[in-house]
């Protein structure tokens, strides 16, 4: 899949650095640089870009402030010299966030994120910019489910059940593709069949999960990573 990317950056330099590794990567398209974010937001209705590079500190119009002033905006990947607005752009659900200099593995790892999400919002599910709901085709209509109330997902033949706190949804998909594409500091395949959202868990043991009145089993082979994921061992003795 090629993906079109725009720059955002202040200095020439690290808008030339960054378009010398883009290149080195073959589905990555750079269409449009821009040396502050207020000639980005005279153009971003224009262009049609599946992300975004963008630096933080540039005079006029900052990075954080660019991105607040948009009702949707791209995805987003930060490059910064500065490490400390950090917090800040994670809240605004950027992808991810490249301190200067970074090297050509990291930003590889960045955009295969991307990837990843462009790739889940092209399909069913439907991931939305936000990152904070899901869509699932159900039948003939698709259902808007908000990703932080999944309380765990079931795989049944060809199907997926989503249990959330609100609704039960059931989708024609795998349950792999559900681990790819969830957070995985919010979701954990706990078997073969499961995956459940942390927040949820009520109890646990070395053998199952339990989420509100359903015990959910933990498969032999997931459960050194599902015991650790909780973060801490149980004694099995």
């Amino acid at each position: 899949m090629n993906l079109r990317c725009a720059i955002v950056d202040d200095e020439v330099l690290a808008i030339e650095i960054l378009e010398g590794l883009l290149k080195r990567i073959p589905n990555i398209q750079v269409v449009a640089t821009f040396n502050d974010a207020i000639q980005l937001l005279e153009k971003i209705c224009e262009l049609e870009i599946d992300f975004l590079f963008l630096d933080i500190e540039m005079p006029g119009l900052s990075g954080i402030d660019f991105l607040k002033s948009l009702p949707r905006p791209p995805l987003t990947i930060i490059t910064s010299a500065n490490k400390n607005y950090a917090i800040e752009g994670f809240e605004l659900n950027v992808i991810d966030y490249l301190v200067k200099p970074f090297t050509f593995e990291r930003l590889l790892k960045a955009t295969n994120r991307v990837s990843e999400i462009v790739s889940v919002k092209t399909a069913h599910p439907i991931v939305s910019n936000s990152l904070d709901y899901i869509y699932l085709k159900e039948n003939k209509r698709v259902v808007r489910v908000k990703i932080s109330e999944i309380k765990y997902l079931e795989s049944i033949k060809d199907y997926v059940k989503v249990v959330t706190q609100s609704k039960t949804v059931i989708t024609k998909q795998n349950l792999s593709f559900f681990e790819k594409s969830l957070d995985p500091q919010h979701f954990i395949r706990v078997h073969r069949s499961f995956i459940v959202g942390v927040k949820h868990i009520d109890a646990y043991s070395c053998s199952s999960v339990e989420i509100g009145s359903q015990e959910i089993p933990i498969g032999r082979l997931y459960k050194d990573d599902t015991l650790k994921k909780f973060g801490e061992i149980v004694d099995t003795e």
